[in-house]
C-alpha cells in the first residue's frame, strides 16, 4: 500500500483517497473504531464511513494523501 496508513488519519484533516482510478477527497470527522473513520466527502457533502469507500477491494493503485 503506498501513501498513508489509517493509523496516520487524523480527524480534521482532508485526504484523497485514489482507489481503481477512482479518487476521493474528504474530511475525517470521527473515529468510529481502530481502522475506521466518519467521513464528509468534499465534493457531494455526503457522510459515510471510511471502509464503505472501499468495501469491494482495493485495487493496485490504492492510495491515501493528506491534501490541503
Amino acid at each position: 500500500m503506498k501513501g498513508l496508513a489509517f493509523s496516520s488519519l487524523r480527524v480534521g484533516k482532508k485526504y484523497r483517497l485514489i482507489n481503481f482510478d477512482e479518487s476521493c477527497e474528504f474530511l475525517v470527522e470521527r473515529m468510529v473504531g481502530k481502522d475506521d473513520f466518519e467521513i464528509k466527502d468534499l465534493n457531494n457533502l455526503e457522510r459515510c464511513r471510511l471502509k464503505d469507500l472501499f468495501k469491494f477491494g482495493k485495487g493496485k493503485d490504492f492510495e491515501i494523501r493528506e491534501i490541503d
